[in-house]
């Protein structure tokens, strides 16, 4: 039995550990694979559970939480899952009102726009004693497992979240964030801080609840150029990771493996691999084998097919043959054969299967099945090559 160190008993045993040993840059018999919502609206049982209260109400709810994680797991053979939850917990612990419309995704009645709204916030001390309800979702969750694969964790990274609190929602442009960032520069940065101040406490306490793996998410890198980002992103995605590791440490917790995701951050995947994290998540616009390149051979990569992929016909395999032949396709085969040729181009090591974003409401559960058993089948195959 596992340690705990939050819940009141020993953590099962983990079964399947071939996710986080990939992450660490260990061997694996296979790829593994999970996906970025994979606890989400195209799953029926998802809909029905999520059907009797709002949003953030369910994020509330660790039974909620815990039963819309395992959903997927027990469709498909994942090797990982994540725990149900949201970005924007954090906001709101640091007092701002959330609503999630529907139809419309998050709003902010009352957003940051001038300087003395960063007055409004709590102290970002007490953000993690305000999320008890995740680490409780966390706890629960590690149990029910009941060591089948890894849980991970995960946050928002501190620009995304800035870029919500001062829009007030979702944005194409993000020219109120981005204005700030030009017109308010220290103010800027001083929400950014105190974003990483809740931030640190969070994620340590997500891995104190149980939390195997931590994600980070900066979902908005692309609406930042390479000098933005170097200025505004990614002094703070270095200081989260440099800070949870050394706070983890500090109270006798084991290390955990950490996931940057930046999306659309292709100009920075040199910096992003040098951050302090194990793995680099990448989005479909990222050619793999240019990316290995990039980054070199320290850091696991993650990703990257285009979600909209998985709208393909789920098939059965290539023609065999020599390398032009084999690309050719019975129309039926689409998925499986995409998903060879993005293995082929990752690699069979220091590689999780992904994809480039999450899983989109209206996608059909036996097209994400397909996917999964074409990551396992294959890369079975590439190792035996």
């Amino acid at each position: 039995m596992e340690a705990n160190g939050f819940g009141p008993q020993p953590f099962p045993e983990l079964k399947n550990d071939t996710f986080l040993r990939a992450a660490w840059g260990e061997d694996t018999d296979y790829t593994p694979v999970w996906c970025m919502r994979q606890a989400g609206r195209y799953l029926p049982e998802f809909r029905e559970t999520r059907a009797a209260q709002d949003f953030f109400s369910t994020c509330r709810s660790p039974e909620a939480c815990c039963e819309l994680t395992l959903q997927p797991l027990r469709r498909f053979p994942l090797d990982a899952a994540i725990i149900f939850s949201d970005i924007l917990v954090v906001p709101q612990a640091l007092g701002m009102e959330v609503t999630m419309v529907p139809g419309k995704g998050p709003s902010f009645p009352e957003p940051l726009r001038e300087e003395q709204d960063l007055e409004r916030l709590r102290d970002p001390g007490i953000v993690a004693s305000q999320l008890a309800y995740v680490f409780q979702a966390i706890t629960l969750t590690r149990q029910r497992l009941a060591g089948r694969v890894p849980l991970i964790g995960f946050a928002g990274a501190p620009w995304t979240l800035m870029t919500y609190m001062v829009e007030g929602g979702s944005s194409s442009t993000m020219a109120h964030a981005k204005r700030w960032l030009y017109q308010r520069p220290k103010a800027s940065h001083q929400l950014l801080r105190i974003l990483t101040d809740a931030l640190v406490p969070y994620l340590v306490g997500q891995v104190a609840a149980g939390a195997q793996a931590l994600q980070l998410f900066e979902s908005h890198a692309g609406h930042l150029g390479p000098q933005l980002f170097s200025k505004f992103a990614l002094p703070y995605i270095r200081d989260v990771a440099k800070q949870v590791k050394a706070k983890l440490q500090e109270a006798g917790l084991a290390p955990v493996p950490m996931i940057i995701f930046a999306k659309d951050g292709h100009f920075a995947l040199e910096e992003l691999a040098q951050a302090g994290y194990e793995v680099v998540g990448l989005d479909w616009t990222v050619a793999p084998e240019k990316a290995r390149e990039r980054v070199g051979k320290t850091v696991t990569l993650q990703g990257n097919l285009d979600p909209c992929a998985l709208y393909a016909p789920k098939g059965g395999q290539r023609l065999a043959g020599p390398p032009v032949a084999s690309a050719l396709l019975v129309p039926q085969e689409e998925i499986r054969c995409l998903v060879q040729q993005m293995l082929d181009d990752f690699g069979p090591q220091r590689y999780i299967a992904n994809l480039g974003h999450g899983l989109y409401p209206d996608m059909d559960p036996e097209h994400v099945g397909a996917f999964v058993d074409a990551v396992h089948t294959y890369s079975r195959l590439l190792r035996k090559n």
